[in-house]
């Protein structure tokens, strides 16, 4: 007679639980928004794994490969008309992943593959006169797949593949026409990574070790006017026992990103697979949101850029077949199909 009133006491103390639990157990499902909206197809060839800066309110597009050939062509891109002009070439070797970034109202191209040599040369463009000037060649080793980008009167580039995975960073004295080696990335090697500005802070994720995206899971800061030049964020997968990660699948290589409207947005990319999911990331929280993938072919070594908080991305490639197609993303908007 008591194990019976045992038990029930033991049933009903369960069924309180799994109430409890149920009544304080967050909600994670959000609603996916975000539309991206096909623009003027980028005119020169197909390609993937070209280059972009913006410079005042222009995108200048370049270099690449096509399938069959590397390239040195350069083109702005005016969000306003919505409308492409080819601009003077690349004066260095036609080349593929390399990178590409901007300070004081000047592009920078170098670093990169041309199809036999890991390269390290280093080329100023200036779009008052449209024209190109050498500049000391990147300090670093040979390479390419690194990232770059510029913070205030200095540019960077850091990780790539030079025969081995890459976590060194480099600093660029545009004035002086030098570089610096600085502190090293705390985190993985990798290649193919992303990086992107915010609040003259650069900010490192994604990429490749030994081949493989799958466990390069870290998000770092780099603030090249603090003492610790570089700070850890929450990984980008699900490993804490809290909610907010609990849908995370942003790892990723070879993928793109841009900032527009204090949020930074990654998209397409591959992990095992070709990928077209989207996730924006809020710069206050450290949280990431998933929004609405992107609507062209699922693709790797595109191009992002933003201007003037519009987001794009562009070109590409999808098993051996290079894309020409733009996009622009608009992250509260509703889905639609076909426009």
């Amino acid at each position: 007679m008591y194990i019976l009133k045992n038990s029930r006491f033991q049933l009903c103390l369960l069924s309180l639980t799994i109430m409890i639990g149920s009544c304080t157990k967050t909600d994670t499902t959000e609603e996916i928004t975000g539309n991206w909206i096909r623009r003027s197809d980028f005119e020169g060839v197909t390609r993937s794994e070209g280059i972009s800066f913006t410079i005042n309110d222009k995108a200048y597009v370049g270099t690449g490969y096509d399938g069959t050939d590397r390239l040195k062509d350069l083109w702005q891109y005016d969000p306003v008309q919505n409308f492409w002009v080819q601009m003077a070439n690349l004066p260095g070797v036609a080349r593929n992943s390399a990178v590409g970034f901007s300070v004081n109202d000047k592009g920078y191209v170098g670093t990169g593959y041309d199809g036999l040599n890991r390269l390290q040369d280093f080329w100023q463009y200036n779009p008052t006169n449209n024209s190109w000037a050498q500049k000391a060649n990147f300090a670093g080793s040979a390479r390419y797949d690194a990232v770059g980008f510029g913070i205030l009167s200095k540019g960077y580039i850091s990780t790539g593949y030079d025969g081995n995975y890459l976590k060194d960073i480099w600093e660029f004295d545009v004035t002086n026409n030098v570089w610096e080696q600085k502190v090293s990335l705390g985190g993985s090697k990798r290649s193919g990574a992303l990086a992107f500005v915010y609040q003259n802070k650069a900010y490192l994720c994604t990429g490749a070790n030994n081949g493989s995206s799958s466990s390069i899971n870290d998000l770092w800061v780099f603030d090249p006017l603090a003492a610790t030049s570089w700070t850890e964020k929450r990984k980008i997968s699900d490993v804490s026992d809290d909610d907010y990660d609990d849908d995370y699948n942003i790892i990723r290589s070879n993928a793109v990103s841009f900032v527009m409207n204090d949020k930074a947005y990654i998209t397409t990319g591959e992990n095992g697979a070709v990928l077209g999911t989207t996730w924006e990331y809020d710069f206050s929280t450290d949280i990431w949101t998933n929004k609405t993938s992107f609507e062209g072919v699922a693709r790797i070594g595109a191009i992002g850029f933003s201007v003037n908080n519009r987001g794009y991305v562009l070109t590409g490639r999808s098993s051996n077949t290079p894309f020409d197609d733009i996009r622009e993303f608009f992250p509260s908007q509703d889905y639609e199909e076909n426009d």
